[in-house]
């Protein structure tokens, strides 16, 4: 059975994702050296981009729910395995994430950006000159973020492929808010200069293990729950 707690759970792993981390401070960075004396653009040019992100994994998610319910169409009674599947993959997700924390090595498969990709979404970002190009560069870069953070996605939009279209469209709203929710707080944090972007920047880059250690260590609870039927 669908539940909050298992929603909540993979939304909260996959929004202490380092790379959606890595990619908002380096737009707030594009944006300050752009005019450092016009902070109030960091705080648009944040917000415009979570919300690009918002809007773009939104669709994202109905597209996922859609070929988990032309899949399942194909077997009666798939989902039982679809959902003890979707349960292993958590656990799978969350060990790489636990790996990195004893043994991190940057572009990490299932819990980073590809090192190739890396060079293409930082000329995107410096391309931004206004709070509206962060909109843009915001959809763009959500494809390159796919890689490091669709897994814990793909897991909620498999579990709420049981239900209607319709049915489906609060559950996705509300894991793509809590998913932003980081981004928000210190696009909020930076403008009113609680601290400093490049230290955000500096604390991500100092904490990523422990980041990944507490991601997978969600996300194999949660697997393990969704395994035995506990949420």
């Amino acid at each position: 059975m669908l539940t909050i707690a298992r929603i909540t759970a993979l939304a909260a792993a996959d929004a202490i994702n380092p790379c959606a981390f890595a990619v908002l401070t380096m737009v707030l960075i594009a944006i300050l050296l752009r005019d450092p004396t016009k902070r109030r653009n960091v705080l648009y040019a944040g917000l415009i981009f979570s919300l690009a992100i918002f809007i773009g994994y939104f669709f994202y998610g109905l597209i996922i729910i859609q070929l988990f319910k032309t899949f399942a169409g194909f077997l009666s009674g798939a989902y039982f395995y679809i959902s003890k599947g979707l349960a292993i993959l958590a656990i799978l997700l969350g060990l790489l994430n636990v790996k990195d924390f004893f043994k991190y090595q940057p572009g990490g498969i299932g819990t980073e950006m590809p090192m190739i990709f890396r060079p293409r979404v930082k000329l995107l970002i410096k391309s931004i000159t206004s709070p509206r190009g962060a909109f843009v560069i915001g959809i763009l870069v959500t494809l390159f973020l796919l890689p490091c953070t669709m897994g814990p996605y793909i897991i909620a939009s498999g579990s709420l492929s049981v239900l209607g279209f319709l049915s489906t469209i609060p559950w996705l709203l509300y894991y793509n808010l809590i998913f932003v929710i980081p981004m928000i707080a210190i696009t909020l944090i930076v403008y009113i200069g609680l601290t400093e972007v490049e230290k955000v920047s500096g604390w991500k880059e100092k904490n990523i293990q422990w980041i990944h250690l507490i991601a997978g260590l969600l996300l194999v609870s949660v697997g393990i729950a969704l395994l035995f039927g506990w949420i």
